[in-house]
Parts: C-alpha cells; structure tokens; sequence
C-alpha cells in the first residue's frame, strides 16, 4: 500500500531523523553522489510520515549552502527532486528553519528525502515527524 488512508489513523508515533553529510555534491544537479539521505524519513509499507520540520545547523565558521528536496523514488538520488530548499546559504554558527509545521508535508513509501550540503561535514541537519498509521 502505497499511501495509506489517515482518516483511519490506528497510530501516531513521533520521530526525529538527522545527518550530517561528510562529503558535498558533485554538482548542483541532483546527483547520486555526493547526496545523503535523511534516514528514517522514507516510510515503511501501509505507513506514511507527515515531516513537521527541517532544521539545517551550521557547526562551521564559515558560510555552508543547503539543498533539502524530495524524490518521487523511495532510493534516494534514483527520482525526480522536487526542491523544498535551493542552495540556501546557512550563516557560521547559525541555523535555518527549512520547513517547520505551518509548512509540513507527507513522504509516503515511494518518496524519500534528501539533503546535499555545499562543505563537507559543516552542516547538521534535523528533521522531526509522524509516522502515521
């Protein structure tokens, strides 16, 4: 079941998913490499997720651009990416709220999301959400 029916929730579990990407994409296109995937974020069969918020931490001294998107392909980096964020520059020493609950989304079992940062290993990134039922 590819996107189950939530007007019949039977539970609602509350995550959190995070990464911090040790290299940078090749380019700015969507690629395979160099794109790392926020784990736990790509749903299990008869389940979808509702993604509450994206936050994207810079542990670095120096500017670091993000790209947070979502694929119609539950392989990460094998779909089509339809780009929530775009090469945003995240500040030093500063965080950025790329979705939070007022702008939420589901990612049901043949979706996933994924996070290219512009410096290796400069950006953590910190997703909470629901698994839905």
């Amino acid at each position: 079941m590819a996107n189950p029916n939530i007007v019949n929730v039977t539970s609602i579990y509350g995550n959190t998913a995070y990464v911090i990407p040790a290299s940078t994409a090749v380019s700015v296109a969507w690629t395979h490499n160099g794109a790392t995937s926020l784990t736990g974020l790509t749903p299990a069969a008869g389940t979808v997720n509702r993604v509450t918020s994206i936050v994207v931490s810079n542990v670095t001294g120096t500017a670091a651009t993000t790209t947070v998107a979502i694929a119609n392909n539950a392989t990460y980096g094998s779909g089509i990416p339809y780009h929530i964020a775009y090469q945003i520059s995240v500040p030093a020493n500063a965080s950025v709220i790329v979705t939070d609950k007022t702008s939420s989304f589901y990612v049901t079992e043949n979706q996933s999301v994924g996070v290219i940062s512009g410096t290796s290993s400069a950006l953590n990134y910190t997703a909470t959400f629901e698994a839905i039922t």
